[in-house]
């Protein structure tokens, strides 16, 4: 019998991975160029004067599925009325001065480029054809203000026509579906967080887990940007939006609950705990029958286990509880309601994953009547994913875009460069399209590069190729292979701004009209304006638009500091729409380090250290509120107190604070103080040891200390 080694099984998954990828990208090419060939003949038919626009939208609305690129058709089109709009109030209204004229609409696509980095959802995109749109009618009608109504309307049929084409071509003519990659991935989340757990209950090595987490919280952002376009794809039923946001706050969840089960679970086996051997080794079977359910391949045979799993986790937990005396013993009651908590997550997870699998809208309204296991949850709607959104940052970018097309519209006015309208709006459509990253210099070089290969084979194309063709099918043919190329090339992610390069320079350069009308030195002209703009681009994107990878991870984590800070004095959002917020940040932080040339090993455990401090803070502050509202004088007292250490915890989070083993080592003393004047009340209790150990490992240690310390 023959065997297949693991490296061997390895290498044919990625082989058949890559020959899906390659099936994938030939079929999204094919219906690209026929999308783009019914919208050049259905232009020519109507009779608009550059029919190629047509042609160059089809290219830049086209998505991999049926969902994407219907929702990016109506983006572009509202983004595209909305900028034709702004252009035409703008144009007549500075007839008499060129140069203010310029910098408003420079302005104008600085703000639209600033909205679109706040938003970060697909809604984005309308923003940046706002921008986008405006620099393609504008500038070039700076001069010409009589005619900037009748381009404006041209340039809008003509890309309604392409948006129609493509959107109808990628949503009836073999569809693919983003239903099918949003189940896809959400299959791949919940194996990776089921991993995640198993990664806590083993007490795998830090590396190990670090890798998972991450892992998870990319899993997350991937997952809601499918989600966006969910609503957009053709299918009966698409999962409701509030069975998504139940499911992404039970994983949002279950990223730094992973890490406090294993902190626990750590802390425990390193000594000895108290426990009586009965409940200690109820403890230790509950742990390994979790281990054996996480495991588990059968996902409808795991809902039983789960339900009883959890009631197996909250008695245990209760009766630790009931006869807890020493600091081990409320140690192993916090963490079997911690398991509790866990297996909840993971068990709803399961239920609302195959709701979505069957997208049916009676067990999508069932799913938000499923019971909710996880003790921190609160009756209300669910949260949803929480993005981080930073006005500074897009303000720096959005004026740096503002200062570079104003320095380029300068230069042309001053010169009275011919072609320096054309240049200006291709440098504004460069600050529209790729200013929405930290760095967009290094996209809009891969687009200068493909507009060299693009621009190659226009020339070829408008005096070698053109003049002979005569009928429509002809030229339909000729097209093909450039456009099948370039398209494949468009489906995958690395070549896709050279592809753009591509596919946006050959419809625009080889004259694609009603007619052949070659003109060289057109040509030629149109061609030093777009490498002199896309030159120009780079230069004053790499000056004015450039975040340093360094600066921006300072930024988040001191952003991350402050949140920490005002969560301990009472302040900052609630505990799913917290812990939201910080995995965001943390998908943010992911592509960044990889970027970075300086060591940052502890800049993601930073981050979760953040996270779980945050969480606990702000639930300790609401928990000694409600208790200083009862008026007792013990209760005034205590409250006072907890008032003191969630101060001290601030400040430890401040500006320029560094904190050192000692400052942990004194926190951890002030919550040992508070939990002795509290041992009779389970709630704070639980709080103050979730407070210990998200402060950091001097929580180990002391746990020896109480055990020797207890009576």
């Amino acid at each position: 019998m023959r065997t297949h080694s693991p490296s061997n099984r390895l290498l044919t998954a990625t082989g058949i991975a890559l020959l899906r990828t390659d099936a994938d990208a030939l079929l999204f090419s094919a219906k690209s160029f026929a999308a783009a060939m019914l919208a050049y003949y259905i232009a020519l038919r109507a009779g608009v004067p550059k029919p190629s626009w047509a042609i160059v939208t089809v290219y830049i609305v086209s998505q991999n599925s049926a969902g994407a690129s219907l929702s990016r058709g109506v983006y572009r089109f509202a983004g595209t009325i909305v900028g034709a709009a702004a252009t035409v109030a703008i144009i007549p209204c500075f007839v008499n001065d060129p140069l203010v004229c310029s910098v408003v609409l420079a302005g104008w696509i600085g703000l639209c480029l600033y909205f679109s980095l706040l938003d970060r959802t697909a809604r984005a995109y309308a923003f940046v054809l706002s921008g986008y749109t405006a620099s393609l009618i504008g500038f070039p009608g700076v001069f010409n203000p009589a005619a900037i109504f009748d381009t404006a309307s041209v340039r809008v049929q003509e890309i309604s026509i392409g948006i129609l084409c493509a959107v109808l071509v990628h949503r009836f003519v073999l569809p693919k579906r983003m239903t099918g990659q949003f189940t896809a991935k959400l299959s791949a989340t919940l194996r990776d967080a089921r991993r995640l757990a198993g990664d806590a209950l083993r007490g795998s090595s830090g590396s190990e887990i670090r890798r998972d987490r991450d892992r998870l919280a990319g899993d997350l952002l991937a997952l809601q940007g499918l989600a966006g376009h969910l609503p957009y794809d053709p299918v009966p039923v698409a999962p409701s939006r509030e069975t998504l946001h139940l499911i992404h706050d039970r994983l949002a969840r279950l990223l730094p609950l992973a890490t406090e089960v294993g902190d626990r679970i750590h802390a425990l086996r390193s000594g000895d705990c108290g426990l009586p051997d009965e409940l200690a080794n109820e403890l230790a079977a509950l742990l390994d029958e979790t281990g054996r359910w996480l495991a588990a391949a059968d996902a409808a045979g795991r809902d039983a286990v789960g339900i009883r799993l959890i009631d197996r986790a909250r008695t245990l937990r209760t009766r630790i509880a009931a006869e807890a005396a020493t600091a081990g013993d409320r140690l192993a009651a916090n963490l079997a309601g911690h398991l509790a908590e866990m297996i909840g997550l993971l068990h709803e997870c399961d239920r609302l994953g195959r709701i979505v699998g069957r997208s049916s809208a009676r067990t999508a309204i069932a799913a938000t009547m499923l019971p909710d296991a996880a003790s921190h949850r609160r009756a209300g709607r669910a949260t949803g994913y929480v993005y981080h959104r930073d006005p500074w940052m897009a303000a720096w970018s959005a004026l740096g875009a503002v200062a570079g097309i104003v320095i380029g519209c300068a230069f042309w006015i001053w010169s009275a460069w011919p072609e320096g309208g054309l240049a200006v709006s291709i440098l504004g459509v460069c600050c529209a399209l790729f200013g929405n990253v930290d760095t967009p210099a290094p996209n809009v070089v891969k687009y200068m590069t493909g507009s060299v290969v693009g621009v190659a084979v226009s020339l070829v194309y408008s005096f070698a190729i053109l003049p002979r063709v005569t009928d429509f099918a002809g030229l339909a043919v000729v097209l093909a292979p450039a456009f099948l190329v370039a398209g494949s090339l468009q489906a995958r992610p690395p070549t896709t701004y050279m592809a753009l390069g591509i596919t946006l320079t050959i419809p625009i350069l080889s004259g694609l009209g009603a007619s052949y009308a070659g003109d060289f030195a057109g040509s030629l002209n149109s061609v030093v304006a777009l490498f002199a703009a896309t030159g120009f681009a780079v230069v004053s994107m790499s000056l004015f638009q450039t975040i340093p990878v360094d600066a921006a991870i300072g930024r988040l984590l001191r952003l991350n500091r402050r949140d920490v800070r005002r969560r301990a004095l009472g302040g900052a959002p609630d505990e799913a729409l917290w812990t939201s917020l910080m995995i965001d940040r943390t998908a943010l932080l992911l592509p960044r380090l990889r970027l970075s040339g300086a060591s940052y090993p502890d800049v993601l455990d930073d981050t979760l250290h953040h996270l779980r401090v945050g969480h606990a803070a702000g639930r300790f502050h609401r928990a000694i509120r409600h208790l200083d509202g009862k008026g007792g004088a013990s209760d005034g007292e205590i409250a006072y107190d907890g008032y003191e250490l969630l101060t001290a915890i601030a400040l430890r989070f401040g500006p320029g604070y560094r904190a050192g083993p000692s400052d942990t080592i004194a926190l951890h003393r002030r919550i040992e103080a508070l939990m002795a004047r509290i041992a009779d009340r389970a709630l704070l209790l639980d709080l103050l040891i979730d407070l210990r150990f998200a402060l950091g490992p001097g929580g180990a240690v002391t746990w020896e200390n109480d055990r020797e310390n207890d009576p």
